[in-house]
């Protein structure tokens, strides 16, 4: 569920709020039906995610720049951090105006969302598992048959990670490149974590060739 740090004292507006009640399918929040999809372990629609989404940026800028916290000020030391201070505090009364005036039973939530979880597990189960097993007579004498490797489809998965994760490796270092030259404490910052970031990455990328060399051993 949305934790207290996404809401703000309520404003005038704030106050007035929808008197709908939730129901299965609907977002948890609003009680909305437009694009609900599941977010944060809970169904939310689409403007709810898109209000969150803005707050989450707004954290993660002040975190990677040792910044105050977002909350009610929007005291900022340039331009760009006052734009995500703002920009999440819009997005704060926004989710505040929108609220259902009576959350949903969390254990609710969750019984909905066992059927739309089972029905994604069946969608996307291999479709020769629907198709009946056919056997063909054997002799005694012939050997049985080698077991299939249940690691040959995850060669695939680690390569496609693998390629995902030298996307990410490429704009880290165009990255690094843009601020390799500029001076002052957010520069020296954010390529300290650009630097860590790399280093997390090509370690996951050696552990991914170790586990795909095992899988075709």
């Amino acid at each position: 569920m949305i934790d207290a740090q996404t809401l703000e004292a309520p404003t005038e507006s704030a106050i007035i709020r929808t008197a709908r009640r939730w129901t299965p399918g609907a977002c948890v929040w609003c009680g909305g039906l437009d694009a609900v999809e599941e977010y944060r372990n809970e169904p939310r629609c689409a403007t709810c995610r898109k209000h969150e989404d803005v707050i989450e940026e707004a954290r993660k800028f002040v975190g990677m720049y040792g910044l105050r916290p977002i909350g009610g000020t929007l005291q900022s030391d340039d331009e760009e951090e006052y734009e995500h201070r703002l920009a999440a505090r819009d997005a704060r009364r926004a989710l505040n105006d929108i609220r259902l005036a009576e959350q949903p039973d969390p254990a609710l939530v969750r019984k909905a969302l066992r059927p739309r979880a089972a029905a994604v597990v069946a969608e996307n189960a291999p479709a020769r598992a629907s198709k009946p097993r056919t056997t063909s007579p054997r002799s005694s004498s012939e050997p049985a048959p080698a077991p299939v490797r249940t690691d040959a489809v995850d060669v695939d998965e680690i390569q496609a990670r693998a390629l995902a994760l030298l996307d990410q490796l490429s704009a880290i270092d165009a990255q690094l490149a843009l601020v390799a030259d500029q001076s002052g404490l957010a520069a020296r910052a954010r390529r300290g974590d650009l630097e860590k970031q790399k280093t997390t990455i090509l370690r996951t990328l050696g552990a991914l060739e170790k586990a795909r060399l095992s899988a075709l051993s």
